[in-house]
């Protein structure tokens, strides 16, 4: 019970900072006179994958490789299966075609990165070279193709920062957001490992398991909470949008950071099972979106269902 508490209040705390952190950081852009183009990419995109970046980093410094890769790995299962499985079921997501090329390709390219660089059962400091040296080529690629504002992919990146909210309006408040931000997110990393690890150690469950299922959702709510607001709001380019960005820095930044600072064996079992899942999931989202130019509630339902045997089978088959 007590491991228990310390991941629900690891949780919260992650959660909390990276609402701060994404909420100063956006009200600090406006300030500076930065374009809602580039604060909605990079503060919105890519800070809500905040917590995963934290915990995994802090996972990786802990010698602790089966959560900081089991974590993201995890995390990107479930922004498509659960996340968007029910996004999907508040309201069918239509999509332009035009919106989400660049971003759904480059998540199912990371995904085969991933596959590829793994194959020698680890991530080490070269391969952290390559997963960072292609987020930064995906970067000036994102901002070239947009910076003019005319792309319809453009009008999705400056819609997903005004998704957020209530932004501190003074200097003392911004950097107060900020730094309580980033104190809740290191905080909250440290109490969600304790508590991640001592469940693993309680049940017989590899930490791989517990990265890839409680962690990995966990460190997944700023994406929900952002990706079910504009559901709710019937925008739903920002809905799959955020979650495609988040998953692109997922698996090129967070693991190459993580790498970078650690290499990182790769549990047997996301060898020979989550990462066929990763690719599926992304290739499985590419074909929905570009078959019906939508993620229906039937499709949406598709999504969660295979979320829920994929948990299963985590728990069972490849629980080990």
């Amino acid at each position: 019970m007590l491991n228990l508490l310390f991941l629900l209040v690891g949780v919260l705390l992650l959660t909390s900072g990276g609402e701060a952190l994404i909420r100063g950081s956006l009200a600090a852009a406006q300030r500076m006179g930065i374009s809602p183009l580039l604060s909605g990419l990079l503060i919105v995109g890519f800070g809500t994958s905040a917590p995963e970046l934290v915990v995994s980093v802090d996972a990786a410094l802990s010698n602790r490789p089966d959560i900081a890769v089991g974590n993201v790995v995890g995390s990107n299962i479930s922004n498509v299966l659960l996340i968007l499985g029910l996004c999907a079921l508040i309201s069918p997501l239509a999509v332009r075609p035009l919106v989400l090329r660049r971003d759904a390709v480059t998540v199912v390219a990371a995904s085969i990165l991933f596959l590829v660089l793994v194959g020698g059962s680890a991530l080490g400091r070269p391969d952290a070279a390559v997963f960072l040296a292609a987020l930064a080529a995906y970067l000036i690629w994102a901002y070239r193709t947009e910076r003019f504002g005319t792309a319809p992919s453009a009008e999705l990146h400056q819609a997903e920062g005004q998704e957020v909210v209530a932004l501190p309006r003074t200097a003392l408040w911004i950097v107060t957001a900020i730094v309580l931000g980033l104190a809740l997110l290191i905080a909250g990393s440290q109490i969600l490992l304790k508590g991640a690890v001592g469940i693993a150690e309680s049940f017989g469950i590899s930490e791989a398991v517990i990265g890839l299922t409680l962690v990995a959702v966990g460190t997944s709510l700023p994406e929900l909470s952002i990706s079910l607001i504009a559901a709710f709001r019937r925008h739903a380019d920002v809905a799959i949008g955020n979650i495609l960005g988040s998953n692109i820095f997922n698996l090129l930044g967070i693991l190459g950071i993580s790498a970078l600072l650690q290499p990182l064996p790769v549990h047997a079992r996301i060898l020979q099972f989550d990462q066929w899942v990763l690719l599926g999931t992304s290739l499985l989202l590419l074909l929905f979106l570009y078959t019906g130019r939508r993620l229906s509630r039937l499709e949406g339902g598709a999504l969660l269902l295979g979320y829920a045997a994929y948990v299963a089978l985590s728990f069972t088959v490849f629980g080990g």
